[in-house]
This record gives structure tokens, C-alpha cells and sequence, in this order.
């Protein structure tokens, strides 16, 4: 018979004491890693007495040795239970643990590492992997109206498919648990694999069913045994894989299956080519059924799900939520960074710290899934940022769903469509993403879809003409789409999307870009530019810039758009002269003033200024503190402390003699604040509107701030506009955009109104911004710039001068 216990050899013990030491635990600790209910194991193991066999290896496996080095004495290959069968034990628990510690190391071996995309070592997965969550409500088959999704907003979209769903989840082992036949669903990269091998190694170590023994199929590389075999066997199958543990007779798992003893987990349903995927899940089917007293999981891909198992429970593994992108980064830089204890720490605080910062919404939208949050802390680590070359990340991830996923994990997928390549996939997705978002759609219903596929696999070489060909042949084709690649995905019956807003965002540029690039007729930087007042356009522009060759062209464009917006407006126009001529008089961040004073006229005694305040001048600070005056003495009237306090902070930072003065002659005025409350009312009665009318003329005077701007609502909708316009144009030109020094200082120089543009000779795209371009490469925009802002300008320098401009496709 096999050893039923062990005991580490004097020179173990050292070696194992050494590993305990460098895990920095006490004994309670190990003890609580292996699953012990007390240390005393833990003392026996290291005082060289016998422990269980199984729970002898488990130790060795926690504290990274070998137990056969540990062991005093081990025995060899056991090769006795070759001839050993189930009826050599007395009860079916002893049987159990028989088989249990003879598959241990297998499983260990089998399950108990992760080797992560980019990383050149293997991976324990204790050290990386996070409880997932289960929705127990698929929502690709749930009936929704179209119409009920297309009032989803951006944001909205992003709770759609962020993990901030509304329905319950439950824990991924409570449903493991809870159904003794489950199919695990979920998008590429979502954990599936990782999430089966959590199950067998829990098992093998006694956490999560104790008393069965965990067996994992590949179930591609079962489809490649039938092959050779000629039958779907899962039963001879799982045979042989018990020979390479040393478990000869098949009565043994007989046995185990007949008691219900057998964790069963099936991994890839998805993975075994279409051909034999039927046969597969037959045999899954007629097997569970046989030995139903027994767990099974198997996972596939969401867009698998078509071919049913029959009395299987199907869950879909949510989108991670914060606390677990949080847990995440937080083992991953502990784990797979080199770096000390403390820096790693830090880091993980600070990736998660901006990660949840406003212009790393993109990142945050990938993050929900395991893969794309992996590739994110891994390009973190590395620049202790994240990537200011979106456009680069944003095409490493969709090279992954589109091949290298695969290729990674050497799965072998069908031939969708002959001729079909793997690279026109990305143009027949970007046609797709260009036109439904330019619809405004975040969704789309399956036969608009089909429909663009149609109309592309019309133009390939040898395609069919038959109508009805042509619409199997988009089925087939949208399928494999969201089955391989997982870039769409179906969000209820019939309806799809992308499975992230922001792969729709960058291709929706990246066939812009394209299209200028062929010089098509829709002349596409003209249409992207028309959206400049579209919030959800904003991504679109950046990403436009950041890929082509050259943005000048489309900075310019950018800029006659803005201005266009405040053109009408005599009094817009004026405000916007006294903004410029504010900054002008107060150098050497123009830019930033300007946009300080536009904000404290429409939106005046905002706490946010003196954020932007902070990095001007002294003079810039003083009128912030004049604004707050101002407003502190109008909403506090009743307070004469406020007002005395304010005025005597905005007098310790005047500098200038006649503002000082003035001031001062004003806090003179004010009442003495220990008088009677009484008699502070009265004089705020009769004498306070004069009183901050002197005030208000002082200001204007000495320091040039007015407080008669009234607008409109819609004048302010129209500032509004303008300002985030020239917020996202700035943005645009603080980014990795290639762009003419002389096209950026000539936009850079203002937020100017209409009627100064002539005195600067900018002329739309004109003289000053062509001489650049020209300088460039660009010398459409010289020859046609002198028409200004108009159609003909923005056709010369579009048609003509940035051509060179090309595309960076990233």
C-alpha cells in the first residue's frame, strides 16, 4: 500500500524553514493557507513527525518546494498502485483521499499557475486571482425594445457594461456551489480559464468540495484526442489522464463517478472547432446525464451559447466592479513587479488613484475586463503613467481580440468566409463603428448589422451576388465576429453593440482618418469638425489628431469653427474683447487667463478659480479676490464681519496706490461690526446699495473687472459651447497630435473675437496658419486661404495641403 503519511527529512526541515522564514507567517498562518482547523500539523510537520500525506504535500506546495526533497524517504513512483483498484478500500472518503493525493501534484501543476500575456514567467494564481462575480440573469436573452436602448447615453452605456449592472450577482464558487451543472459565460479575457482553475485548485486543497476529487479538461485538446481516437469519450478520456498519475484501473473512477465524487470542470467549449463542437457537447450531455450525481462546470464564450446543454444552469461572469479593479492592481503590482515591498504598494495606490481620474475614463472602461486591466497595470508599471499614445494601447488590445488572444492560448478557430482575411475585419469594423456612431447609436439591431457586413462582402474578390447567399454568408460572418473576436457583442435578443464604447470610438477615427487619407468625396475632417459642440464627439477629435500624420489641418479647421460659434453676437463679441485685453495686460500664460475671465464673468464666485488661480500671476489673484469681495458683500450683507474681513484680505494683496486708497476709503465706511445688529441693518438699508455700487466702480476702474455682463440663456448656452470648444481644441494641441509649431503658437494666441482676426491677418486658414502648413508640406492651404473661413479655404488646405498629412494608423 502507498504511504498514507510522511515525514520531512533534517535536511528538509531546514530547506522548508527557510521558505516559512522568507513568507514572513507564523504557524497560525500557514496553517490558515493549507486549510487547517489547528497548527498542530504545522508543529509535527516541522519537527519531523508523520502528517497526512495529503496535507504533508499541500505545505510543501504553500511554501513553494518540493515535497519529495522535503520528505525523509519518499517513496519512488508508487508504483504498487498501478495494480491498485477501488475495491482495496474499505469506504469510498478513503478512496477519495487515495486519489486526491495521488492527482495532487497534477492538478497543482495543471491549475496553480497563469502564464499572463507579456510576462515571461509563470504566475501563481493564488497570488493574482479575484473572486468573480456571477450574473445569473443572461442579458443577451433577455427582450428588450430597440427603442429602449437607444436613449442609453455614453455614460449610461458605460454602466451597461462597466460591472454597475442593476441585477443581483452572487460570487462565482457560491454558484459552483449552488448548481451542480453550470455553464460559466463570458466575453474573451473575462476569467473564464482562470476562474475553472480556482475551482480545481480550492478543491485539491480541501476549501471548496472537500470530499470529491477535481479533474480539469481542456476540451480542445479532448477534441484533438477523438480525433485519433475516432469517438467522443470522456470517459476513456479522463482514464488516461489518471495513468500519468499512476491510477492503472478504470474501476477506480467508476467508482468516484458512480458515489458522485468527480468536480468535473470542462474548460473551452468554445475553443473545439465548429465541426466538432455538436459531437462534444453530445458527449458533455450523455455524460453528465450518466453520472449526474457528480459537479460539472464548463465554460464558452457568451456568443456561444447556441449550442445548449441540456439541464445545465447558464451564468455569465460579470464585468469587474471597483473593489475589484482595486483588489486587482493592488496584487498584481505585488506579484509582478520587482521592485520593494513599499514601492509596490505605492504604486498600486497611485494607479488607482488615476485611474479614476476624468481623462482616464478609456481606461477605466477596459479595466472591467481582467485581459485589458492586466495590459493596463503592465504599461502603468512601466511608466508610472498611464500611455499618453492612446491610440497605440487602444490597437494592442484589438489585436488581441482579433488573433493574438488565440494565438497566445494556440486555440484553432474555423474558416469564416473564404478570402475574408483577418486584416479586413478591422476596416469592416470601423465602417460599422463609423456609421452607427455618426447615427448616434450605441446599439444597433442584428439585421443593420448584417446589412453593413453585406454591403462589404459585396465588394470582395469572388464574392457571391445571390441575395440569399449573401445574407447567410453576413450571419455567418457577424458569428464568428462576436464569437472569436468578441468585439461585438450581443446585449439582448437581437441587439448588439461593441463590447466597448471606446473600440467604437477609435474606430469610428481610424475610418476618418482613412477616408481623408483616399481623399473621399464626403471630405470626413469637415463632417467630424460640424460636431465640435457634441460632448460625445469629443474622444473622436482627439484620437482623429492623434493619428494622422499631420493635424494641422484639422486644428485649423477646428479653430474657424469655434470662432464661428461667437460670431453673430456684437455683444458676445465685446465680451470677448475685454477678455483678451484682460490677458494681454496680465502675461505670460494668455491661454489660462483668458479662460479664467470667461469663467468669472459666466459663472462668477466659483470656488473652482482659485484652482486655476493658483498657477497665474499675483495680479490674476487679486482680481479673484476682488470677484469674491464683491460677492461676500452681496450675500452677506447682514454680516458686516464678512465684508470687513473680506475687505481687509483684498487690501493686504493690492499693490496698486489708487486701488489701495479707494478701498480704503470703502472699509472706512463700512459700519464699526460690534455695533448693534440693528444698527448694522439700518446703515445696510440706506446706505449699502450706494456703497457697493462705489465699490463695483472702483473695481472697474482701477482694475478693469465690469459686472454689468447679462446674458441670455441662450447666450450662455452659446458660451458654453464656445468654451468647451476651445477647451477640446487645447486638448488637442497639448496632445501627441503632430503639429506645425507656427499653426500651434498662431491658434494659441487666442481666443480672440471675430473682428481682431483681420487686424492679426489670420484669415480662417489663411496667411499666417498656411505660411506654416506651407512651411510643412502644406501648400493647399496658402493658395485657398485668402477665401477665409469658407468652403473654398477649408477645400484647399483639405484636398491640397495636408495630403502629406496622411495616417499614423496606429
Amino acid at each position: 500500500m502507498v504511504k498514507r503519511s510522511l515525514e520531512a527529512s533534517v535536511t528538509g526541515i531546514e530547506q522548508a524553514k527557510k521558505a516559512f522564514a522568507h513568507k514572513g507567517w507564523t504557524q497560525d498562518d500557514l496553517a490558515f493557507e493549507v486549510n487547517l482547523k489547528t497548527r498542530q500539523p504545522i508543529w509535527r510537520f516541522f519537527t519531523g513527525r508523520s502528517v497526512d500525506r495529503h496535507i504533508f504535500i499541500e505545505i510543501c506546495s504553500v511554501l513553494s518546494v518540493n515535497w519529495r526533497e522535503i520528505a525523509a524517504n519518499p517513496p519512488e513512483e508508487f508504483s504498487e498502485s498501478k495494480e491498485l483498484g477501488a475495491a482495496e478500500f474499505l469506504d469510498i472518503d478513503a478512496l477519495v483521499q487515495f486519489v486526491r493525493s495521488q492527482r495532487f501534484d497534477k492538478i497543482q501543476d495543471q491549475c496553480g499557475t497563469l502564464q499572463l500575456l507579456d510576462v515571461s514567467r509563470p504566475v501563481r494564481i493564488d497570488d493574482i486571482y479575484i473572486d468573480v462575480n456571477i450574473l445569473e440573469e443572461i442579458a443577451s436573452l433577455q427582450w428588450l425594445e430597440f427603442s429602449d436602448l437607444q436613449k442609453f447615453t455614453s455614460k449610461e452605456f458605460d454602466r451597461f457594461g462597466l460591472g454597475e449592472v442593476s441585477q443581483t450577482q452572487m460570487a462565482g464558487i457560491a454558484a459552483a456551489e449552488t448548481y451542480s451543472k453550470l455553464r460559466v459565460l463570458g466575453k474573451p479575457g473575462a476569467g473564464k480559464t482562470t476562474f475553472l482553475q480556482h475551482l480545481a485548485i480550492q478543491c485539491n486543497r480541501g476549501r471548496f468540495a472537500a470530499n470529491r476529487v477535481a479533474i480539469f479538461v481542456t476540451l480542445r485538446d479532448f477534441a484533438d484526442e477523438t480525433r485519433v481516437a475516432g469517438e467522443f469519450n470522456l470517459f476513456n478520456y479522463i482514464c488516461k489522464e489518471f495513468l500519468t498519475c499512476e491510477i492503472a484501473d478504470p474501476s477506480v473512477l467508476e467508482t468516484l463517478l458512480l458515489s458522485g465524487r468527480v468536480l468535473l470542470l470542462l474548460d473551452g467549449l468554445d475553443e473545439v472547432l465548429h465541426q466538432e463542437r455538436k459531437g462534444v457537447a453530445n458527449e458533455i450531455r450523455r455524460f453528465s446525464e450518466k453520472y449526474q450525481k457528480n459537479i460539472f462546470v464548463v465554460t464558452c464564450r457568451t456568443a456561444a451559447k447556441a449550442f445548449n446543454l441540456r439541464r445545465f444552469t447558464d451564468v455569465e461572469i460579470a464585468p469587474f466592479s471597483q473593489d475589484q479593479i482595486v483588489a486587482f492592481a493592488q496584487k498584481w503590482f505585488t506579484a509582478l513587479t520587482k521592485t520593494n515591498i513599499q514601492n509596490k504598494q505605492e504604486q498600486a495606490i497611485e494607479f488607482i488613484k488615476k485611474l479614476d481620474l476624468p481623462e482616464n475614463l478609456q481606461f477605466r472602461r477596459l479595466a472591467a475586463s481582467p485581459l485589458f486591466l492586466h495590459l493596463v497595470c503592465c504599461v502603468f508599471h512601466h511608466q508610472n503613467k498611464f500611455p499618453n499614445q492612446k491610440v497605440a494601447f487602444y490597437k494592442q488590445c484589438l489585436d488581441l481580440l482579433l488573433g493574438k488572444w488565440d494565438e497566445t492560448k494556440a486555440i484553432e478557430r474555423d474558416e469564416v468566409y473564404e478570402g475574408f482575411l483577418l486584416s479586413q475585419n478591422l476596416k469592416l469594423l470601423s465602417q460599422v463603428a463609423s456609421a452607427t456612431f455618426d447615427q448616434g447609436n450605441y446599439f444597433f439591431e442584428q439585421r443593420i448589422v448584417e446589412q453593413y457586413i453585406s454591403d462589404y462582402i459585396c465588394d470582395l474578390p469572388n464574392a457571391s451576388t445571390e441575395p440569399e447567399e449573401l445574407q447567410l454568408d453576413s450571419e455567418e460572418v457577424l458569428q464568428a465576429i462576436e464569437l472569436q473576436h468578441g468585439l461585438l457583442a450581443e446585449r439582448v435578443r437581437g441587439i448588439f453593440s461593441f463590447s466597448y464604447l471606446t473600440f467604437q470610438e477609435y474606430l469610428t477615427a481610424r475610418k476618418i482618418v482613412a477616408s481623408y487619407n483616399l481623399q473621399a468625396l464626403e471630405r470626413p475632417l469637415e463632417r467630424l469638425v460640424s460636431h465640435i459642440t457634441e460632448p460625445r464627439w469629443r474622444e473622436i477629435f482627439l484620437l482623429t489628431a492623434a493619428m494622422l500624420r499631420s493635424a494641422d489641418f484639422l486644428v485649423l479647421l477646428m479653430k474657424q469653427e469655434v470662432d464661428a460659434l461667437v460670431a453673430q453676437d456684437p455683444y458676445l463679441q465685446k465680451f470677448l474683447t475685454w477678455a483678451n485685453h484682460k490677458s494681454l495686460a496680465t502675461p505670460p500664460q494668455p491661454i489660462a487667463i483668458r479662460a479664467f475671465y470667461l469663467t468669472l464673468a459666466r459663472t462668477p464666485h466659483l470656488i473652482s478659480h482659485f484652482a486655476l488661480v493658483c498657477i497665474l500671476d499675483r495680479d490674476i489673484f487679486l482680481d479673484a479676490a476682488l470677484d469674491n469681495l464683491v460677492m461676500e458683500c452681496k450675500s452677506n450683507f447682514a454680516d458686516a464681519y464678512v465684508c470687513d474681513d473680506a475687505l481687509s484680505y483684498t487690501l493686504a494683496i493690492a499693490q496698486d496706490a489708487g486701488l489701495h486708497q479707494a478701498l480704503q476709503q470703502l472699509k472706512d465706511l463700512l459700519p464699526d461690526p460690534k455695533q448693534s445688529r440693528e444698527s448694522i441693518q439700518t446703515w445696510w438699508q440706506t446706505s449699502y446699495p450706494a456703497w457697493i455700487e462705489q465699490l463695483k466702480t472702483a473695481i472697474a476702474k482701477h482694475r478693469n473687472i465690469e459686472y454689468h455682463w447679462h446674458f441670455s440663456p441662450q447666450q450662455q448656452q452659446v458660451l458654453q459651447q464656445y468654451y468647451d470648444a476651445n477647451q477640446l481644441l487645447i486638448d488637442c494641441l497639448n496632445s501627441n497630435s503632430e503639429i506645425a509649431d507656427v499653426v500651434r503658437q498662431e491658434i494659441e494666441a487666442g481666443l480672440l473675437p471675430i473682428e481682431e482676426l483681420s487686424k492679426r491677418e489670420w484669415l480662417g486658414a489663411g496667411e499666417q496658419g498656411s505660411r506654416g502648413a506651407g512651411e510643412q508640406g502644406s501648400k493647399g492651404a496658402e493658395e485657398q486661404g485668402s477665401r477665409g473661413a469658407g468652403e473654398q479655404g477649408s477645400r484647399g488646405a483639405g484636398e491640397q495641403g495636408s495630403r502629406g498629412a496622411g495616417e499614423k494608423l496606429q
